[in-house]
């Protein structure tokens, strides 16, 4: 998929790729590139991608990870 560069050096995001990583108006991206290759990364807040994991794995309890003995001082 391409798209053209304006004269203001702004792209357009093809609609398919915003849905199939969730961009949506006014989101916050990060844009890197490394060997020539440009990356833009949507910026998510830790919320956000608690709520991803849950609905991925399940509720996540990070206590419930841990040995009783590592709790012991």
């Amino acid at each position: 998929m391409t798209v053209k560069v304006s004269p203001k050096y702004q792209v357009v995001i093809p609609e398919e790729i915003r849905r199939q990583v969730d961009i949506k108006a006014g989101m916050e991206v990060s844009v890197l590139s490394k060997d020539g290759i440009v990356y833009i990364i949507p910026v998510k807040s830790l919320e956000e991608v608690s709520r991803s994991l849950a609905r991925k794995f399940g509720k996540f309890d990070p206590k419930s990870t841990r040995d009783k003995t590592d709790r012991e001082f």
